[in-house]
């Protein structure tokens, strides 16, 4: 259980860390907005509170840790997520890594945020409450893409 646990973890941090690496090569490449992870952090403080669901999460009052809070729930959030990956994909998986499952995986995780963090956030289902719902759509798959190639990445990196 603790060998899969390593892996897991292994896993998360190199699928999130690729999904982090693409959100700047798009910053950098095409002027997308820079990861901010500020509302996430206010947003787990105030779920850690009892409050899941907010109408506006940035009018919640701020919290001064908020992005250090964030960006640890990014990585706690994908740690976890490598660690039920290699659960599920189990030994065959780690001696030999396909990139079907991990892509199947990744888009899956699109499923959290867009039907619990970003209607927790007040951004609606999906993102439906944005400007652009349908790029926010886009972009959300791109990331969860990449993460999924992290996965195999990591996988392949670790693979014997």
């Amino acid at each position: 259980m603790g060998a899969l646990i390593w892996y897991g973890t292994a896993l998360g941090i190199v699928a999130t860390l690729a999904m982090d690496v693409w959100a700047l090569f798009l910053y950098a490449a095409l002027k997308q907005n820079r990861p901010n992870w500020r509302p996430a952090g206010r947003w787990f403080v105030a779920v850690s509170r009892g409050r899941f669901l907010h109408e506006n999460i940035t009018a919640l009052e701020t919290h001064p840790q908020e992005n250090l809070i964030g960006w640890t729930g990014h990585y706690a959030v994908g740690i976890l997520y490598g660690i039920v990956f290699a659960a599920i994909v189990g030994m065959d998986w780690r001696q030999d890594p396909a990139f079907l499952p991990a892509f199947v995986f990744g888009i899956i995780t699109v499923g959290a945020g867009w039907f619990i963090m970003q209607p927790g956030m007040g951004l609606g289902i999906a993102a439906s409450k944005t400007p652009n719902p349908n790029k926010v759509r886009f972009l959300n798959l791109a990331a969860h893409t990449i993460f999924a190639l992290g996965l195999y990445g990591a996988g392949l990196a670790l693979a014997g």
